[in-house]
This record gives structure tokens, C-alpha cells and sequence, in this order.
């Protein structure tokens, strides 16, 4: 029995999610299919690759090197199905900023594909916050930048957005809300709130917040994203974040659940920014088709 892209595929959401049921929703597949795919694929292997624990699927030793094979093979199919398109002789350097967020948890991944893909290219890169960055655009000290485009409002930059991240209601294993049917922000205002700061989430959560008659009840608010996923894990409030920053475990090792909300909460939306009008130079030409190969958007001339 061989192995096929599709049990690959499976697999890596169960690793990054913990569980077959948020694997199985955010692929838009059955549980079963899931369930199936990672017993074949542990089949084909000859090792058992997760362990079967009340909290969710844990790697094994030998699932955690599956793994980083998986997204080797992954990353190689990618760019030979879709990233191909421009050609490899691009040289030069190209400035980019980005945000922490986008640093941390988004980036990384697409700019060592990048330098592989173009060799000659020099990509600087620069942490840095909105407001620098909307700045840095308009002085040309930045060629481009990678950002949480929903914070965006600047009409002297134009935007692009690649992907949009669904925000759900954290909590930790066994929480009360997780035996609900529906959770709305009426009932997340009943529960401590942990408020993540930084990249201006506190300002972007007040603003649906705000169009409701409740409001948290803030216990927290913190700069890192690790420090809410140890308060929430370990039973000290409950937050709403992104997909895009969700892992299922904190650091020490206590598990985090996600929750569905019913009350309109929008999506963290990534994507790049560049000075509205300008004139793309090859660089920010093969940077920009990078990412519309990549995440299937619609390829336009700047």
C-alpha cells in the first residue's frame, strides 16, 4: 500500500490540531475520513504515529519525525503544482515589513519557499507595527509588506488580502461551554477574559464587542500570544483569537480547546500592502505572484 498526498494532508491537521473533529472541520471533511486516512497511512508506515489519549491525538517519536518528512513532501508538491510560474532569475533585494503576528506565525514558512524558489533574491525583512509600516510605504523605506490587512484603513496604500482567519472562543479542556449547543458573547462575558494586545487585537475585539450590550470582563491584558495560551490553558479565563495563532497545547502541556461563536465575530484577515500607484519593480512583482500562486488568487498586473 502506498502513501498518497491525501492521507498527508490528514495527518498534518491532526498533528497541528490535536484532535480528529477540528481536523476533520477545518479540512470540510467527515471525522471518518480522517479517521480512516491516518489508520491507513499508519499502515503503509509500519509505526503508530499518534497516540489515542482522552484530550486528542498526541504524536508519537516516530509521528513528530513523520511530521517534519510530511511537511517537506508537502512544501515540494506546492511549489511544483503552483509556484512555478515566475521565472527563477529574479535578483536583487527587496525590502519587506511585516508585523509580530505575521512573523510569528504566518511568514516563516513562505519566505524560506521563497529562497529557494529565487536565490538571487535578497528579501530584507523588518519587525515592525502598522502604523511604521503605512508609514515606511509612503516614504518608500519599504518596498512591501506582509500585515493583518483588516487593520488597514490608510486610502494612500493598497491592499491584498491571502487568506482570512476564522476567530474562535478559546477555553481549556473540560470547560463548561464546551457542553453547550451555541456560545455567543453573551455568555463569553460571563467568563474572566484574557486580552491579547498586540497587533492592536485589543482595539480590533472592541469593535464587535462594542455592537453588543456586553462586554468582557478583562482579568488580563498581555502582549503574548504564549501567555494567553497558558492563562486559558490552565483555567484562568477564556479568550477569542484567530485559527491562524491557535496550537492545541500550552507549554506545559495543557490542552486548548476552540469553540464555534454564533454572534458575528470577523475573521483576522492576512494579506500584503504597498503603496497605492506604484510602480512594481521585478522583485515585488515575483514577491506579490508568490503569494497569489500560493493561496489560488486570481493573478493581475500591478
Amino acid at each position: 500500500m502506498s502513501l498518497s498526498l491525501r492521507q498527508l494532508r490528514y495527518f498534518v491537521a491532526t498533528a497541528e490540531y490535536g484532535q480528529i473533529s477540528l481536523a476533520a472541520m477545518n479540512l470540510s471533511i467527515s471525522q471518518s475520513a480522517v479517521t480512516a486516512a491516518i489508520k491507513d497511512l499508519e499502515l503503509t508506515v509500519g509505526v503508530m504515529l499518534f497516540n489515542r489519549t482522552p484530550q486528542g491525538m498526541e504524536l508519537t517519536a516516530a509521528g513528530r519525525q513523520f511530521l517534519s518528512h510530511a511537511y517537506e513532501i508537502l512544501a515540494k508538491v506546492d511549489e511544483a503544482t503552483h509556484l512555478n510560474l515566475v521565472s527563477s532569475d529574479i535578483e536583487g533585494e527587496l525590502v519587506v515589513a511585516a508585523t509580530y503576528t505575521v512573523i510569528g506565525y504566518f511568514l516563516p514558512l513562505h519566505i524560506e519557499r521563497m529562497r529557494r524558489l529565487y536565490p538571487r533574491l535578497r528579501i530584507q525583512l523588518y519587525e515592525v507595527n502598522r502604523e511604521t509600516i503605512e508609514e515606511g510605504l509612503l516614504s518608500n523605506r519599504y518596498d512591501i509588506s506582509v500585515l493583518l490587512t483588516s487593520n488597514i484603513l490608510n486610502p494612500m496604500l493598497t491592499t491584498e488580502t491571502l487568506l482570512s482567519s476564522v476567530r474562535r472562543l478559546w477555553v481549556p479542556a473540560q470547560h463548561n461551554l464546551l457542553r453547550r449547543d451555541g456560545v455567543g458573547l453573551r455568555e463569553i462575558a460571563e467568563e474572566p477574559y484574557i486580552m491579547l494586545t498586540v497587533d492592536e487585537a485589543a482595539h480590533s475585539s472592541l469593535k464587535y464587542w462594542s455592537g453588543t450590550p456586553y462586554q468582557p470582563k478583562v482579568l488580563l491584558r498581555t502582549s503574548s500570544i504564549e501567555a494567553v495560551r497558558s492563562m486559558v490553558a490552565n483555567s484562568l479565563g477564556v479568550a477569542i483569537l484567530s485559527d491562524m495563532v491557535h496550537r492545541p497545547w500550552s507549554l506545559e502541556g495543557r490542552r486548548i480547546e476552540t469553540v464555534n461563536i454564533q454572534d458575528p465575530v470577523p475573521p483576522m484577515d492576512v494579506g500584503l500592502a504597498w503603496r497605492a500607484n506604484s510602480e512594481f519593480s521585478p522583485q515585488m512583482l515575483a514577491f506579490r505572484r508568490y503569494f497569489q500562486q500560493a493561496f489560488g488568487l486570481p493573478g493581475t498586473n500591478a
